[in-house]
């Protein structure tokens, strides 16, 4: 299953969905205010135990340039790190 996320300063969006599933009807779906957390691993990790369903793939939209696999938010105090992110989640 893939993990999708919107991930912006004020809010960010998380979704579950399977390779049958439409696009407008994913199989999980929340809104976390993203101030209210460290890191966007913070988030992931308590959407993903709150819906246990196992997740394979992830792709994520951030506000901020990546670059070689990082991006610092541009208006969180966030550092995503690909490599991280898939050996953490």
């Amino acid at each position: 299953m893939l993990l999708v996320g919107d991930i912006g300063g004020t809010k960010t969006d998380l979704a579950i969905y399977s390779r049958k599933s439409d696009a407008n009807s994913p199989l999980a779906r929340k809104q976390f205010h993203s101030a209210d957390y460290v890191s966007l691993q913070a988030i992931v990790t308590e959407f993903l135990a709150d819906v246990k369903l196992p997740v394979n793939q992830a792709i994520f939209d951030v506000a901020g340039p990546v670059i070689k696999k990082s991006v610092a938010t541009t208006n969180l105090p966030w550092v995503m790190d690909e490599d991280s992110l898939a050996s953490n989640l």
